[in-house]
């Protein structure tokens, strides 16, 4: 689960300002921890295209084979299921949205939540307002973010 950490470990930066646009647009408090798994229980996978890296060396492990296994996962879930909401955070993640067809599904594009970029355009995107009423438009559960 990206983003996500068990509870006692610090919150990174990048998830301290996904839960600063929650609160923002959903008026939801500030969890004292980084533990994502109740999404996780929801349906929502968080899903980076690399699935491991070396201790502080972001895109170490890019070309090793993960984003074969990642974009096969994504073109399946796209294919086989209807009305799923793809959000995709920074340059790299919405190269995916190739394999995502708009005309069944919501993709929702925008900078990453990283605090070097959070404030050109993630705080403030709604995207969390935008999944719920997506899925509720769609006869779907929303998500209790």
């Amino acid at each position: 689960m990206c983003f996500s950490v068990p509870e006692g470990v610090e919150v990174p930066p990048s998830l301290v300002n996904i839960f600063k646009e929650i609160n923002r647009s959903l008026g939801k408090p500030i969890p004292t921890n980084g533990n994502l798994t109740h999404w996780a229980e929801q349906g929502v996978l968080l899903l980076n295209a690399t699935l491991t890296v070396r201790a502080h060396q972001a895109g170490s492990h890019q070309g090793k084979g993960w984003e074969a296994f990642t974009d096969a996962a994504i073109k399946a879930l796209a294919e086989e299921k209807e009305n799923l909401v793809f959000i995709l955070w920074g340059n790299y993640a919405q190269q995916k949205a190739a394999f995502v067809n708009p005309t069944k599904h919501l993709i929702l594009k925008s900078v990453h939540p990283s605090p070097l970029s959070a404030f050109r355009g993630f705080i403030g995107n709604n995207h969390f307002v935008l999944a719920n009423e997506y899925l509720q438009k769609h006869g779907k559960t929303e998500i209790n973010w």
